[in-house]
């Protein structure tokens, strides 16, 4: 199976893909880890991505698109794969289609995780971290038994910056400007297949499984 996972910033993407990278073997291949490996490799591709990186400008969608196109060309790939994070653009998407069309292949499904504004908000916004020992809590859902403080080790916890409400908005924002769009494309290809991301962690993987092993 060769399918994507997509969905606002604090969906579970992450969360989701992991658990079925491991279930059905297939690797889970995020655009974040791909610029990750090719700089610390000193890959062509990987300089020229820094390059935009330390401008803290984008890297444009070419250089994105030759590392991912890298990436689906290794052996680990022939089986199956799982896209996260990348298309995040319908240029971005449109590109990944020509490049498959022109290996004879196509993605299978795109998996859209629903998750509305306001539930985002509440989740990303309460979280808080520690930042001795990176003990996770939320102050709704699951809070520290001190205020303020780790279960764990004592120390303070706080709230990452990117959880801060401006933050998030802001990354809301521009999923809503880019990536969005892409449930009207894919919808169109008649492969995209929406799922409740505000269910438990676990009824959203299960309600996934039970799609893929249906399909595939």
């Amino acid at each position: 199976m060769k399918i994507q996972i997509m969905g606002p910033p604090g969906a579970g993407k992450g969360t989701q893909a992991k658990s079925i990278s491991m279930k059905y073997s297939i690797p889970h291949i995020s655009t974040g880890d791909i610029f990750r490996k090719n700089i610390s490799e000193g890959t062509d591709l990987g300089i020229t991505a820094k390059s935009y990186m330390d401008k803290g400008a984008l890297v444009p969608d070419e250089i994105t698109i030759s590392m991912l196109v890298d990436r689906l060309g290794q052996d680990d790939c022939k089986n199956g794969y799982l896209l996260d994070g990348f298309p995040r653009t319908v240029a971005q998407a449109v590109a990944l289609d020509n490049y498959l069309k022109d290996h004879n292949d196509k993605l299978d499904a795109v998996l859209l995780l629903n998750v509305p504004k306001e539930f985002i908000l509440d989740r990303m916004t309460g979280r808080r971290s520690c930042l001795s020992c990176g003990a996770s809590y939320h102050i709704r859902y699951n809070p520290p038994m001190i205020s303020g403080k780790c279960d764990i080790c004592g120390n303070d916890i706080v709230q990452r910056k990117d959880d801060e409400e401006a933050t998030v908005k802001e990354r809301l924002d521009v999923y809503d400007a880019q990536t969005k769009p892409l449930v009207e494309y894919y919808s169109k290809a008649e492969i995209l297949h929406q799922f409740d991301g505000t269910k438990a962690i676990n009824e959203v993987f299960e309600d996934i499984c039970h799609f893929l092993n249906s399909t595939f």
